[in-house]
This record gives C-alpha cells, sequence and structure tokens, in this order.
C-alpha cells in the first residue's frame, strides 16, 4: 500500500507517520547541508579570524566524532532492544533537537578558538546520536514500498529550500533561517515523545508487518537469518566515492567567485529558483528509478549518472564560461540522485534488529569520512597553491574513473564463470 492509498483509506495514523518522517529527515538535512557545511567555515574564517588549514582541522574533528558517537549509538541500539522502542528512540531525538537548537542559539556567541572547538565536539556528538537514531525510524514510519518516494520528497524539499532561498553564506544568516524552524519542532517532538497518543501505539506496531520489517534488498540465507553484510561492505564503498568526488569538487569550485556569483550566490532570484527546481525535478526521478529497478540495473543508473554528469558539469568553467548556469544545474542532478539513495537505502538493505547499526555504519563512514577526507584534500591542495584547472582535473579523472568502474561491472560475473568452466571440465 502506499502513501495515496493510506490517504485514501482514511489510515491516519499511518499518514501521521509519513508527515512526522519526511519533515524531522528535511530539516535535518537542510540544518547540515546549510548551517553545518557552510556556516561553520564561516564562523570559523570570517567571525574568528582562522585559517583555512585550522578550520579544515577543526572539521575534521567534526566529522571523527560524529562517525565515533554514530557508530556507538547504532551499536547500542541494535544490542539493547528496550532502546528500539519508538517512543525511547522519538525521546532520543527530542534530546538531540533540543541540544542543537541550543547549540545553534550561542553559535554567533562564539569568540574565541577554544570555545569553537568545544561547540563543534559538542554539535559533533549531536549529529552522531542523531543519525542512527533518526533513520532507525525508516522502518517504523514508512513501508519499503515508498521509501524511494519518500526519500525523493526529503531531498527535493531539503534542497528546493536550500537552493530557492538567497543567502550570503554567512552564520549569522543560517541560525537565524534554523532558529524559525528547530524550537517549534523541538517543542513537537518533546509533546509527541513524552505525550500519550494512541496512534503512536499504532505506529510502534508498524516495524512487524511485512509490508515494514525486512528492506528489498534483503536475502535470507538458508537458515532463516538475513544476509545484509556483503551489500553493505560494498554500499559502504560506493556512498564512500561519491561523497569524496563530489565533496573534492565543490569544496574548491564554491571558493571560486567566478563561479558561484553568478549561481549559488546570485544577487537574483532567477537562478537560484533554476538550481532550485532542477533540484527537485532530479530528486523525483531518482525515486522513481530507486521503486523501479532492480538492485544492480539501480546502483549503475544512479551511481553511473553521477559519475557522468559530476565529469560534465565542469566543462563550461574550464572552457572559461565559469558563469553559466548550465554546470550547477548539472551539479544539482547529480548531488539529488545520490542523496534520495543515502535516504533511502540503509532501511532497504536492513531489518528492524539491524537498521540503528547498518544506518551508522554507512552514513557515518561513507558520508562524514569520505567529506572529512575530501574537505582536508581540498585545503591542502588550494593552500599549497594548486591552480583551480589542475584541481578540477583531478576531481573530473576521479569522477571518470568511477564512471569506467561501474560500467565494467556487469561484465565481471562473465568474466568470472568463464574462468572456472576449464577447471570444471578438467575435473569432470
Amino acid at each position: 500500500m502506499t502513501f495515496r492509498r493510506y490517504v485514501q483509506a482514511r489510515n491516519w495514523p499511518v499518514v501521521a507517520g509519513y508527515l512526522l518522517f519526511i519533515g524531522m529527515m528535511a530539516v535535518g538535512y537542510y540544518y547540515n547541508v546549510t548551517f553545518i557545511q557552510l556556516g561553520l567555515i564561516d564562523l570559523g574564517e570570517r567571525r574568528l579570524g582562522l585559517g583555512q588549514q585550522t578550520v579544515a582541522i577543526y572539521m575534521a574533528a567534526l566529522a571523527l566524532v560524529t562517525c565515533v558517537v554514530a557508530l556507538a549509538t547504532g551499536l547500542w541500539l541494535q544490542r539493547r532492544p528496550a532502546w528500539r522502542r519508538l517512543q525511547t528512540r522519538l525521546r532520543l531525538v527530542f534530546a538531540v533537537v533540543a541540544v542543537q537548537t541550543a547549540l545553534t542559539a550561542v553559535a554567533t556567541l562564539i569568540t574565541a578558538p577554544l570555545w569553537f572547538l568545544l561547540w563543534i565536539m559538542a554539535t559533533a556528538a549531536a549529529l552522531g546520536a542523531g543519525i542512527p537514531t533518526t533513520f532507525s525510524l525508516t522502518v517504523d514510519l514508512i513501508p519499503v514500498r515508498d521509501r524511494g518516494n519518500v526519500a525523493a520528497v526529503i531531498t527535493a524539499l531539503a534542497y528546493f529550500a536550500a537552493a530557492a532561498i538567497p543567502s550570503a553564506w554567512r552564520i549569522e544568516q543560517f541560525q537565524a533561517q534554523m532558529l524559525l524552524l528547530m524550537p517549534g519542532g523541538a517543542l513537537g517532538l518533546g509533546v509527541l515523545a513524552f505525550g500519550r497518543f494512541p496512534f503512536l501505539d499504532i505506529l510502534s506496531q508498524q516495524h512487524r508487518q511485512p509490508a515494514f520489517a525486512r528492506g528489498r534488498f534483503v536475502r535470507m540465507a538458508a537458515d532463516g537469518r538475513p544476509r545484509v553484510s556483503r551489500r553493505l561492505v560494498v554500499l559502504i564503498g560506493l556512498m564512500f566515492g561519491i561523497f569524496f568526488v563530489d565533496s573534492l569538487g565543490f569544496l574548491r569550485l564554491i571558493e571560486t567567485p567566478a563561479y558561484v556569483a553568478s549561481t549559488w550566490r546570485a544577487e537574483v532570484l532567477a537562478p537560484h529558483l533554476v538550481i532550485a527546481v532542477t533540484h527537485a525535478v532530479a530528486a523525483i526521478i531518482a525515486g522513481v528509478l530507486y521503486t523501479a529497478l532492480d538492485e544492480r540495473h539501480l546502483f549503475l543508473w544512479i551511481f553511473g549518472i553521477f559519475a557522468l554528469v559530476h565529469f560534465m558539469y565542469t566543462f563550461p568553467f574550464r572552457l572559461g564560461n565559469g558563469g553559466q548556469l548550465a554546470p550547477a544545474m548539472l551539479y544539482a542532478i547529480a548531488v539529488s540522485l545520490y542523496t534520495v539513495i543515502n535516504f533511502a537505502i540503509w532501511a532497504d538493505i536492513s531489518t528492524p534488529a539491524t537498521i540503528s547499526r547498518n544506518a551508522a555504519t554507512g552514513v557515518a563512514l561513507s558520508g562524514w569520512t569520505a567529506t572529512f577526507l575530501s574537505t582536508a584534500l581540498a585545503t591542502q591542495w588550494q593552500v599549497s597553491g594548486m591552480p583551480v584547472m589542475q584541481h578540477l582535473r583531478w576531481v573530473n579523472a576521479l569522477a571518470l574513473l568511477f564512471f569506467i568502474a561501474l560500467l565494467s561491472l556487469p561484465f565481471l560475473p562473465a568474466l568470472s564463470r568463464s574462468r572456472h568452466r576449464p577447471q570444471e571440465r578438467s575435473s569432470s
């Protein structure tokens, strides 16, 4: 049953679960791509006067602590069944959002590097605790058939808002935007987490239903246990490569005024809306692909298109037309494609017992670790004086290598079978 059918059947508790999950994840991701990814850099460099290398080290500490806390929280939730209750996890989410709201409110009061570092540690701890807790709610609130569509809606909402709302990319503006959303969200989560609502009892039992319980890519072994470990390792590798290539290129491009002045930081609204609509359309397309394709073809299409688009989007910039809008639109397509996968895939290779561990491992290692490494490398290249064209050539080479590797994947099983056939014949 899909969301439309739940509405037609007036199954309002399930509909409320959809809306709760979409709202929570969209706001959370908007917080990450604006306040965290861009705002903290501005806070460190402009307000505190720290050098790029120092800020990069601080951001590396943010990523490292986030990864450690996420993995610890994910394993804790997996090993403590009592903590996997829906209302208990809602209380954890409430605590995370409450801490993030307080930290956001005091961000512009920081005046010393030591306080900035301590503030980053607290922010990282909240982020790490929130990753497995929020992602694990997927198995309680979103049925398997709709996870691709829901991921598309979350991605479209978050990126549309991030691109459509003009901003100078300053911490003060990001802070004001988040403080319009977070206090109300924290209050609403608190009411749900500590109140007594019959519809929460209904939602807390949904993970036992076949429509919610087992992810679409989970295979059962002969002994009845789910097999997910090998697939999880492959996905972490793929997502790691995507996050690494993406951040390595984008972090340098946003430091190039000729590129961003007429796109993400344009003074007029039209470029912002074009990028925002492109993000949303690409997200919806990715949601359709995720829902319609099987596992093998899904990865080839989504990751292959990402690699090819990422290879292409810097061409106009490299040819001297960096102010054109087309590269930004291509970039928006690439980012929306893999973000939809990131929101949906971890639940679909999991069961209710393994979702917290898998989400923590996947998001923390593939996302945060890759972003940390690419941030450090991009900053080091820039500080060392590497020209922007040489930087982009390395990024394009990695994207092209990734694309060629994906094209070769369909031929690997055939090659493996052909190698084993002579041995089988000789043994017979």
